[in-house]
């Protein structure tokens, strides 16, 4: 049995090996078929027409016409590129397993320096593989190579929907298409949902809770909590640093060594709050109410207070703050009465017009406070004067 290759006329590639059998228009036949053509004639390797099966010897290389003269692959061949230009011929690509057809005109000329530019720009220049049926093969993501080959074909960035935009940035990064890497990054940046500022609710908080171990510390330092209410939470040992609480319903919550540092408390309802051991260094609480707080820590663990501008206007009327450190705080025109001050360190803290009427001073230093226009009626314990010289 002899066998034979063969070819499309004028081409060298995607041969195929066939048996010789029968007649001449078995062998036609077979080739139409292997080829894809209709095949009405064949060539040997020289240009001669076979006209008879019993020409053709074992492991010839044979052309396969449709009835158009000979044309010599390796001079014909090159001749025609070169009249219907190089950059115009079909090809297809194969991008992990998903076949594209374009030309090549498309992958050089617009991007002339790019990667696929430099893969088509020259036939065979660059080594190109290829699979069984001829295509290029490309390891590459094929859902994001299709919106990159699109823009080289028209030149607009065209993403379907469910198609990630970092992805086909990657891909063109990769491929070196500069145009459209700018395109990308605007659309990604534009894709972008704004940021929200918006304040976290009670029913978001006690989620955040809920998923927190109880010796966990739950880190809020910055959130944005301005209206919310919180009254009645257990909000031991957490970090509110800096946090926005303005205007916060925090009545009966567990502040248990919360540390509130420079956290804004303004207008906040803090009534019959825990606040044992707190730290509210530097923080803003004008015009909260603190009422029936309890600040004393039967451990000995102090509350601070200490800072500039911390409680202007306060009301912390009946709140027990044995030992608490608001030293040089600013508690103008605050409302202190009934309050539990013992042994308090309120040196330099200005009370200026501050009510504190029933309060218990005892063992209390008020070295350097300001206590001009301050209300001192009904006090538990007589005020002597080492507790406020300087």
């Amino acid at each position: 049995m002899r066998r034979v290759t063969l070819f499309v006329n004028g081409s060298a590639r995607n041969g195929k090996v066939v048996a010789v059998y029968g007649t001449l228009s078995d062998l036609l036949s077979v080739a139409s078929n292997k080829l894809g053509i209709k095949a009405t004639s064949v060539y040997n390797g020289k240009g001669g027409l076979i006209d008879d099966i019993a020409l053709i010897r074992d492991d010839d290389v044979l052309f396969v016409c449709e009835g158009e003269p000979f044309i010599d692959p390796q001079t014909d061949g090159r001749a025609q590129e070169e009249l219907t230009g190089s950059h115009t011929d079909w090809l297809t690509l194969n991008v992990g397993g998903r076949y594209f057809t374009t030309t090549r005109s498309t992958l050089v000329n617009k991007e002339p320096d790019s990667m696929l530019a430099h893969m088509f720009k020259d036939k065979d220049a660059w080594g190109n593989k290829q699979d069984h049926r001829g295509a290029f093969l490309i390891d590459r993501s094929p859902e994001y190579f299709e919106p990159i080959l699109n823009y080289l074909r028209h030149g607009q960035l065209i993403v379907n929907d469910g198609i990630n935009l970092l992805g086909v940035l990657e891909e063109a990064r990769f491929f070196g298409i500069d145009s459209l890497i700018e395109h990308l990054e605007i659309a990604i940046k534009n894709s972008q949902p704004a940021e929200d500022h918006s304040p976290i609710s009670r029913k978001e908080f006690v989620r955040f809770l809920l998923a927190t171990p109880t010796k966990s510390e739950l880190r809020c330092q910055g959130l944005n909590f301005s209206g919310a209410d919180l009254s009645r939470l257990d909000l031991r040992y957490i970090n509110f640093k800096m946090a926005n609480l303005s205007r916060c319903n925090l009545a009966h919550a567990n502040l248990c060594c919360a540390n509130l540092e420079r956290a804004d408390l303004s207008g906040s309802v803090l009534d019959c709050a825990n606040l044992q051991g707190v730290k509210m260094l530097c923080s803003n609480a004008e015009g909260a109410s603190l009422k029936g707080c309890n600040f004393e820590d039967p451990s000995g663990l102090k509350a601070n207070l200490e800072g500039k501008k911390s409680l202007p206007g306060v009301d912390m009327e009946g709140s027990q703050m044995t030992g608490i450190n608001l030293r040089v705080a600013t508690l103008k025109n605050a409302k202190l009465k009934n309050c539990n001050l013992r042994g308090a360190t309120l040196a330099g803290t200005d009370l200026e017009n501050c009510d504190l009427s029933g309060c218990d001073l005892q063992e209390a230093n008020l070295r350097g406070s300001n206590v001009k226009g301050a209300i001192f009626e009904e006090m538990l314990t007589p005020l002597h004067m080492s507790q406020s010289v300087r």
